[in-house]
């Protein structure tokens, strides 16, 4: 049995049925707290959910290997357990494949979709090896070595020091051990382009113009493949554009969820 994990759900009973619940999913190395924000700003017109993946924030610590489908069903069995049936999904990063990976497992329970910063095709023969070899060093060395490294590709260096301060502090408080079975799971991925062009419902894709890990063309090809979908490109943002441009984030966000509550 999944381990419990531990999570925001805010809003609530209180709130119109007619407005859909948002479920939000962190990146690598990140927890919940990446969505303040958004918490913020959606909770009190709609429930919002947002849960610590297992390995990473308050969750319970998992070593070995987590894939994606593991983190979906996880994230399944924690909407079972708190009653919310169909929601909109949204997920950044690997957050964003992990909500690939709940379409592919539980569609039937998504109204709308949400990409940020993400990707679809799977990890070639080189980034397999990377991956793995970051789960090694981490397990070595810890996080603050690495999180040193890749502040400035998270977040841009002219970005509000308290955004920068925020990121820098969730990644080098992962556990190495939480992180490293992410970073294994994710290097066995599978493809999911061919599934997107399968997905039913209304499709946002969010990308920050900056983003050196999931570029611009890459959230236009997912743009491409999904029937119905609407890409926003955040100027002035790198690989967490929800964090670093909130209220442009959460404007388009808005627009999209407003829209799917229309339809509901």
């Amino acid at each position: 049995m999944a381990p419990l994990l531990a999570y925001e759900d805010e809003g609530g009973e209180s709130r119109s049925p007619s407005v859909l619940p948002l479920v939000l999913v962190h990146g690598h190395p990140f927890d919940r707290t990446m969505w303040a924000p958004q918490l913020a700003a959606f909770s009190p017109e709609r429930r919002v959910v947002a849960p610590d993946l297992r390995g990473y924030g308050a969750s319970p610590v998992v070593p070995g290997i987590t894939p994606p489908a593991r983190f979906a069903q996880d994230i399944e069995e924690l909407l079972d357990e708190l009653k919310v049936d169909t929601f909109v999904l949204a997920g950044l990063s690997m957050g964003g494949q992990i909500a690939m990976e709940c379409c592919r497992q539980f569609p039937q329970r998504i109204r709308g979709l949400v990409l940020a910063d993400t990707f679809a095709a799977p990890e070639t023969d080189e980034g397999k090896r990377a991956r793995n070899a970051m789960a090694d060093r981490l397990l070595r060395e810890g996080m603050r070595g690495y999180a040193d490294e890749v502040l400035d590709r998270m977040v841009l260096s002219d970005a509000d020091p308290r955004v920068r301060e925020h990121v820098h502090r969730m990644m080098t408080a992962t556990a190495p051990e939480g992180a490293a079975a992410a970073l294994r799971g994710r290097a066995e991925r599978p493809d999911y382009r061919q599934l997107l062009t399968r997905v039913t419902v209304p499709a946002l894709v969010v990308v920050g113009a900056e983003d050196t890990y999931t570029p611009v063309t890459d959230a236009e090809e997912m743009h491409r493949a999904l029937p119905d979908s609407t890409l926003h490109v955040v100027e002035g943002a790198a690989h967490m554009p929800n964090l670093e441009r909130p209220d442009e984030f959460n404007r388009v966000l808005g627009m999209f969820l407003r829209r799917l509550d229309r339809a509901s």
